[in-house]
């Protein structure tokens, strides 16, 4: 777990990413914020496109910040995500199995419940997470995947 601090912490920033949010179709800005084990914090905001299939959400690209400034060891402690509706939302799927990948059993994911904020371990969030699959050569051979490897 993290501290009330952390968390409040990590909601401010979270809401300061939130301004920057480019969502001219959507009217629905989502700030997230993350910090790793080390203690660094990275923001981020949704960016909407005119073909919404490019759409990035938010937690996803302070995630993608995170991993482009400190590479590819590095893992979430925890993830605060807000909306400028103050309502209740949680990571979307697409956003919940990115950071699974980069999580570890500890991570925790903190957005608004109906009342306050919440903090969920990751592992409540996503229950069974795609965290591999077995790949199939031309040859016929196969290959266990798991992330990272």
């Amino acid at each position: 777990m993290i501290s009330k601090d952390l968390q409040e912490q990590l909601i401010k920033c979270a809401k300061e990413a939130q301004e920057k949010s480019y969502t001219p179709y959507s009217k629905f800005p989502v700030g997230a914020a993350v910090i790793t084990e080390d203690g660094d914090i990275f923001t981020g905001c949704n960016i909407e496109n005119i073909s919404y299939g490019l759409t990035n959400c938010g937690e996803r690209t302070a995630i993608f910040k995170m991993m482009s400034e400190k590479g590819p060891k590095t893992k979430i402690k925890a993830i605060a995500v807000t909306t400028k509706a103050d309502i209740a939302c949680t990571p979307c799927g697409a956003c919940r199995q990115v950071i699974q990948e980069f999580s570890t059993p500890e991570t925790v994911v903190i957005y608004k419940g109906e009342k306050d904020y919440v903090v969920v371990p990751m592992s409540q969030h996503l229950p069974g997470a795609f965290t591999e699959f077995v790949a199939i050569d031309q040859d016929g051979s196969s290959k266990r995947i798991q992330p990272g490897v």
